[in-house]
């Protein structure tokens, strides 16, 4: 769950299966992994139903609760923005 939990940390909101892709875990054990999670609060869960080329994908899209990533390189401070 640690392994999910850092993918997470590092590439956002993701589907399941994505998840099961990039850390090598059968997609049946990431939902139960990502269940588990939910209950915990440690991460939030929503169904997700998208069309690819016609086709009718549905998943769990996941993301962590209360994380906010840093600021992009580049981007300027709040108190840069303010009119003096």
């Amino acid at each position: 769950m640690n392994e999910i939990l850092q993918y997470l940390k590092k590439h956002g909101e993701r589907l399941d299966s994505e998840i099961a892709l990039a850390t090598g875990t059968s997609l049946a054990k990431v939902r139960i992994h990502l269940s588990e999670l939910s209950e915990k609060r440690e991460i939030m869960t929503c169904l997700s139903i998208r069309f690819e080329k016609g086709k009718k994908i549905e998943g769990i899209r996941c993301r962590l609760t209360g994380y906010i990533p840093p600021a992009a390189p580049g981007r300027k401070s709040k108190s840069q923005l303010q009119i003096s």
